[in-house]
């Protein structure tokens, strides 16, 4: 009961410093440098995580630790290393947020929902820092193959452990669209994805069949 109330203080307490910051900025009063706004950020952050391991029941607190945390790196970057955070600021921002539903993962394996949001912010990180920096390289095509990787990853998980053995569709059709949108254009595309389309209509005919076989 302590800790939890010791938890509630020094949230109020970094509250209200950074919206006095705020403030004062605001009015002109202070300038607030971006080094010191890092600071504060990654402080707060830290607070959310000693929370967390305090009372791993807390599962919810690093989301805004790794988010805080993240966001305190792109600060500070961007003061110490203009030219790497105008690269990788919104990469890392992601990246820490796909983290934290990591962590909420590995926490609590029963949490399989947060492989989504992981799966997709950390594909979004990539696109953000690589892709358009990259010849030759669809955008596109990344994001939706991302995307079929976090479905992917649902539908591999063992049994008990969180395992949606109707992710494999999603997988299916989102992995399908990236390989057409990031290897497949052109000429090539219009014959590839007929030939997909009719192998496709196969298979269900085929299956269709089997299940109707009598036992």
């Amino acid at each position: 009961m302590r800790s939890s109330w010791d938890f509630r203080l020094l949230v109020g307490v970094g509250l209200i410093v950074v919206g006095g910051l705020l403030m004062l900025q605001t009015i002109g009063i202070l300038d607030v440098g971006g080094l010191l706004w890092a600071a504060l950020f990654a402080a707060a952050g830290i607070a959310f995580l000693f929370a967390l391991f305090q009372d791993r029941s807390r599962w919810w607190a690093v989301i805004p630790g790794l988010t805080l945390l993240g966001l305190a790196v792109a600060i500070a970057s961007g003061d110490l290393f203009p030219r790497f955070a105008a690269v990788a600021g919104g990469a890392i921002f992601l990246g820490s947020l796909a983290l934290a539903f990591c962590v909420i993962f590995l926490l609590r394996p029963d949490f399989w929902w947060a492989i989504i949001p992981a799966g997709t912010l950390a594909t979004l990180a990539v696109v953000t820092g690589v892709a358009d920096r990259l010849a030759g390289v669809d955008s596109g095509g990344i994001l939706f193959l991302g995307l079929a990787a976090t479905f992917l990853i649902l539908y591999l998980l063992p049994e008990g452990r969180g395992r949606q053995r109707w992710a494999i569709f999603p997988a299916a059709v989102l992995g399908l669209m990236g390989l057409g949108t990031g290897l497949l254009s052109g000429s090539a595309a219009r014959l590839v994805w007929p030939a997909v389309l009719i192998l496709l209509g196969l298979y269900f005919i085929l299956r269709a069949g089997i299940g109707r076989r009598p036992a």
